[in-house]
């Protein structure tokens, strides 16, 4: 008998899919080309984005959970999620081969009345303009006849789950699999709306933050505690939604403008505007980091050029070992170029490079923060004593609003 499931990608979103739907008892294999990955999973290891510990994995183990780089997989399921990477790259355009590698990969061995689901961060008009061609090609196979074929934006398991498919049939398919271990289905109408929702969700989550990091520059220019502020407005019963300021803003999944020109062909309309400003204002705040910290040091007689600075928290996430995208690298290197004597802390990252060059780690933190001229919170990691830290530092700046009032300068 196939398999329920292949998860194709055990990244930072495939890996724990497959746990959840591993814990509703549906029989899943996991696919990856990086045999390395697939080793460290098989063994018992921690994911390898971090995002499930390695107690996790072996309970998915237990449970007849399997990964595997041989495509032959691939053929027994009845189910197929791709849960590729797709990175943004400095062009602002998304990075498709990982995923296009994955969908050449399981046409080749579709089989027929499959269920094909991405659940990627893409474009509107990927599956249907991108990924449909390819597995069609590679399998002979028609999707909407010959195998179901829908998107699910990737949401973790905190709500409801959206699927389109490209026919009403395919959403059906796809939304009597995810009734299996979810307990609301949301249809959008078709695709593109599934995929636009991702869209909409992501710019959603950057335009806030970016009205955030506005506050907090605004209100230290007028000596208002920013997270006060936040702390106030957020008991309003309706209408305000607290999102926190931070030194930038991290992760998978990037807000996308049509107007940028990789799209500006593909998509008509009108440019989303706020959404290009909004990813202005959040590229801002890693050189305001910065600033911040120089002029700390300044109004104590001291000068960035040649201060020991320690960097707290180097991961995009607290408590995960996860860097994509992380501030951390760029604030790192801003304070190089000007002279500083960088060191970190994190104990989710055992290496860390800036630079193409290690930076050093501090092995005592306490003893580290003592030392430096000035400690930067960036992350905050729950096993940090930050109360306790403040103390001991000389000087702290704290960009996550997580000292006590009056213990360290804040964002």
């Amino acid at each position: 008998m196939p398999a329920d499931l292949a998860v194709i990608g055990l990244g930072h979103a495939g890996l724990p899919f497959a746990q959840a739907a591993c814990a509703a008892g549906i029989g899943v294999i996991g696919y990856d080309p990086d045999e390395r990955a697939v080793d460290a999973v098989n063994a018992g290891l921690r994911g390898p984005s971090g995002d499930l510990a390695a107690a996790d994995v072996r309970r998915m183990l237990a449970a007849g959970f399997r990964a595997t780089a041989d495509p032959a997989a691939l053929g027994r399921v009845r189910t197929a999620v791709i849960c590729a990477p797709v990175p943004v790259g400095e062009d602002r355009e998304l990075d498709l081969s990982a995923l296009e590698e994955a969908g050449r990969t399981l046409a080749a061995q579709l089989r027929p009345h499959t269920t094909v689901v991405l659940q990627s961060p893409v474009y509107p008009g990927t599956t249907e303009e991108f990924l449909r061609p390819l597995l069609e090609k590679g399998s002979g196979l028609r999707a909407g006849h010959g195998f179901h074929l829908a998107y699910s934006p990737v949401r973790g398991f905190a709500g409801p789950k959206v699927i389109g498919g490209l026919t009403p049939a395919c959403t059906e398919a796809a939304a009597a699999f995810y009734a299996r271990f979810t307990e609301r289905i949301v249809r959008a109408r078709g695709l593109r709306e599934a995929e636009t929702v991702q869209l909409m969700e992501t710019n959603y989550r950057h335009v806030n933050i970016a009205l955030a990091n506005e506050m907090a520059v605004f209100c230290h220019d007028i000596g208002v505690d920013v997270w006060d502020v936040i702390r106030c407005a957020e008991t309003r019963p309706f209408g305000f939604q607290a999102f926190r300021p931070g030194p930038g803003v991290g992760g998978h999944t990037m807000p996308l403008d049509p107007n940028h020109p990789p799209y500006q062909g593909r998509m008509r309309g009108h440019p989303l505007r706020l959404v290009e400003y909004a990813q202005e204002v959040n590229a801002r705040m890693p050189r305001y980091v910065v600033q911040r910290a120089a002029a700390l040091l300044n109004e104590h007689g001291k000068s960035l050029r040649g201060a020991r600075v320690l960097l707290l928290g180097v991961t995009y996430k607290p408590d995960l070992p996860d860097q994509e995208g992380a501030p951390a690298r760029e604030i790192g290197a801003r304070l190089i170029e000007l002279g500083a004597q960088l060191s970190y802390h994190d104990p989710y990252a055992p290496e860390w490079r800036v630079l193409d060059r290690p930076v050093p780690r501090a092995d005592s933190l306490w003893e580290a923060a003592a030392h430096a001229d000035l400690t930067v919170l960036l992350q905050h990691h729950r096993t940090y004593d930050m109360q306790g830290l403040a103390a001991k530092a000389q000087l702290m700046l704290d960009t996550r609003g997580a000292t006590p009032v009056g213990a360290a300068a804040r964002l």
